[in-house]
């Protein structure tokens, strides 16, 4: 736990809740999305900006986290419980948790702030910034709109699983390969052909991304993902996994992910019976399928795309990375 003087500092705060690091993904795509548009072979010129993106993502996750009551990120306490846990132990007569939620959402501000002024500082021209900020902001409303989405349909998860690619397309392809190849890409000059190539390959890039994630949140080891391997269930996140598990799901099935799937009480042995239906449905192995056919599609987008070979070779690594990861 940090010290108290370092929990009084808005800048220590969000350093340590930076500081275990995450995947960067949002960071490197920009870097690739730069040299993708034949960006110089010194990254220094777009570092700072794709950092940008790494501490607007910190204002997402910390938000994220309030919305989802998370109790851990990364394998430590979420933001908004460590600051309740500092006033408790200032001994604050009551309303502990509703401060650290609130401190939480003004540091995730913050980190907005931040990320705006950093990505405003990186020492581009303002031709370079004209082309990229039309993109940075179509990102922003992109991953509010996927949340906000996603908002509504935790809870009472349901069959579709056309609905659940539209939240995870605007939730993850396009906020997390999508927009940052594209803005590094503006960065480096690029035209649309370029920017229809890297679309070409993010999207299905993104798709795959997060289906592994859904596949984590519920099958995954906690030890590596960080977060409890529950959560996903005892909130009813609407999934493409769990679309899958109820438009498969028999009777008795059904029954099983109705009476289970968003209980705030929700047990291990619960918890096991939902995973036994998302298994004996096909749903766990159809999303394997679809993580498979994805990167696949994205891999066949690169060949022949007008790209640099040394940005492509990146794109095929992360293509596999982000895919097949197991935390």
């Amino acid at each position: 736990m940090a010290e108290p003087s370092q929990l009084l500092e808005p800048k220590e705060m969000l350093r340590g809740f930076l500081s275990p690091g995450g995947k960067l993904v949002r960071p490197v795509m920009c870097l690739c999305g730069w040299y993708a548009a034949g960006g110089a072979r010194d990254p220094g010129p777009v570092v700072k900006a794709a950092a940008s993106l790494e501490l607007f993502h910190a204002f997402a996750l910390i938000h994220d986290d309030v919305m989802d009551d998370s109790d851990t990120r990364r394998g430590r306490p979420t933001l908004h419980r460590l600051l309740a846990e500092f006033h408790r132990h200032r001994r604050i007569p009551g309303h502990a948790e509703r401060c650290g939620i609130h401190a939480a959402v003004l540091l995730g501000d913050l980190a907005l702030a931040w990320s705006d002024e950093m990505f405003h500082t990186a020492g581009r021209s303002p031709a370079q910034i004209r082309a990229a900020r039309p993109l940075l902001d179509t990102m922003r409303g992109e991953v509010m709109l996927g949340q906000y989405l996603d908002l509504l349909a935790t809870g009472r998860p349901i069959g579709e699983i056309g609905h659940a690619l539209t939240i995870s397309r605007f939730k993850t392809a396009k906020y997390t390969v999508e927009r940052p190849l594209h803005i590094g890409a503006a960065l480096a000059g690029a035209g649309r052909t370029i920017l229809d190539a890297l679309t070409a390959y993010a999207l299905p890039v993104g798709e795959a991304f997060q289906l592994r994630d859904d596949l984590l949140g519920v099958f995954g080891d906690p030890r590596k993902t960080g977060k409890p391997v529950d959560d996903d269930l005892r909130e009813g996140k609407y999934t493409v996994l769990m679309a899958l598990g109820i438009a498969r799901a028999d009777c008795a099935q059904l029954s099983v992910l109705r009476s289970l799937v968003g209980r705030s009480d929700l047990d291990t042995e619960q918890a096991d019976a939902i995973r036994g239906v998302l298994v004996s449905t096909g749903a766990r192995s159809a999303v394997e399928q679809m993580i498979s056919s994805r990167r696949r599609r994205a891999l066949s987008a690169l060949r022949g795309a007008p790209l640099p070979p040394h940005a492509i070779t990146a794109l095929r690594g992360l293509a596999h990375a982000t895919s097949a990861r197991s935390s």
